[in-house]
């Protein structure tokens, strides 16, 4: 197949998945293999698309990401959110640090070893059935919103995002799933997994970006071109549809697409090698 088709392909794969709870890691590497798309510069190609997918939820919430800026409020005694300036840094940097450290040490041995159809399609049934038990078990509990979130819960969600090293876990499940155990809304857990993805996946992308930079052909470049534009473009879409979809239902329909899938993708997978 086309290069640039298949990087388009992995882009709108990456733009549909990389927000809900189904694993785009997962899904990225299961279509590379069906595409015959694999090898250590599809790894890292499959890291570094999520720039456009990031630089989508920059867009959609840009005054969020403004609020961060530490600034004196205009009104001392107004009631402020706590993702406002250093207190939204705190939070934001305390979800983002477990992963970071555990990711980085064990970088190696997560791709040697977690990189794989059967490893990820495993990962995609089990996450599923915890989705399951996790709505189940936060069914009827008093929850709070995002301008509410304290830094325990951050934290807290923090070390379920190191689950999301494991491909096909899903980063957006394990933070959501996190921070509904931990108390938030179906919502608010939903838009804090947005916040707290972009500086994880600016840190993850740059670096490959930096460890593949030199290698890249002309080709590489116009395929990772169409592979952004495709990927920012669909996650927009993607982004708006789901919050307006955990506004109105629950996470149950994403648990069992995962739950039948994994078998499938395992096999399609299995025909394919």
């Amino acid at each position: 197949m086309d290069s640039t088709i298949t990087a388009i392909i992995m882009g709108i794969v990456e733009g549909l998945t990389e927000f809900i709870p189904v694993s785009s890691t997962g899904h990225l590497i299961l279509v590379g293999h069906l595409l015959g798309f694999v090898g250590e510069k599809a790894d890292s190609f499959e890291v570094a698309i999520q720039l456009g997918a990031i630089l989508s939820i920059v867009a959609l919430y840009h005054d969020r990401f403004f609020s961060l800026i530490p600034r004196k409020p205009i009104f001392p005694d107004a009631r402020r959110s706590a993702l406002e300036g250093w207190s939204g840094i705190l939070r934001i940097g305390a979800a983002i640090a477990p992963a970071l450290a555990v990711g980085f040490l064990a970088r190696h041995q997560i791709k040697q070893y977690l990189f794989t159809p059967a490893t990820v399609t495993c990962a995609l049934f089990i996450g599923g059935v915890a989705i399951l038990i996790a709505e189940r078990f936060v069914s009827g509990r008093r929850t709070n919103s995002l301008e509410t979130v304290t830094f325990n819960q951050a934290l807290g969600i923090g070390f379920f995002q190191i689950l999301a090293l494991w491909p096909g876990t899903s980063r957006s499940a394990a933070t959501i799933v996190g921070g509904m155990l931990l108390g938030l809304d179906r919502k608010a857990a939903a838009e804090f997994s947005f916040l707290v993805a972009v500086p994880i996946m600016f840190i993850a992308t740059g670096y490959e970006f930096l460890k593949i930079g030199a290698t890249l052909s002309e080709t590489d470049v116009t395929d990772f071109f169409w592979a952004f534009v495709f990927s920012f473009i669909v996650a927009l879409i993607t982004v708006k549809a789901f919050i307006q979809l955990v506004n109105k239902w629950t996470l149950v329909p994403f648990a069992w697409y995962r739950i039948i899938a994994a078998p499938i993708f395992y096999l399609l997978t299995r025909v394919a090698a």
